[in-house]
């Protein structure tokens, strides 16, 4: 039986943008602006969806792993269907 396969995505949440963007990898972490306030996860559930297109997955497989209410999170992205060109920049410790 194989593993499933997991990527822990580093990210920098931008709440209350102008528009819903990931705008690209600062210090190795994802930048992701997001037009939702940060009250009551509003702004995690739309992160997750954008990491959900970018990652061609269903919103079910992304999960938030820590940061719940702070700006710095981690995702867990669970079998990805894509790899987008900027995870290359991404610092995985």
């Amino acid at each position: 039986m194989s593993a499933d396969p997991v990527l822990m995505i580093p990210v920098r949440v931008q709440p209350r943008g102008s528009r819903n963007e990931i705008s690209g990898v600062v210090d190795g972490r994802l930048r992701v602006k997001t037009t939702a306030p940060p009250t009551d996860g509003r702004a995690n559930i739309a992160v997750t969806r954008q990491l959900a297109k970018e990652f061609n997955v269903p919103p079910s497989r992304i999960s938030l792993k820590s940061g719940a209410s702070a700006r710095n999170k981690t995702f867990a992205v669970h079998q990805p269907g894509n790899y987008p060109d900027w995870l290359a920049d991404i610092t995985f410790s």
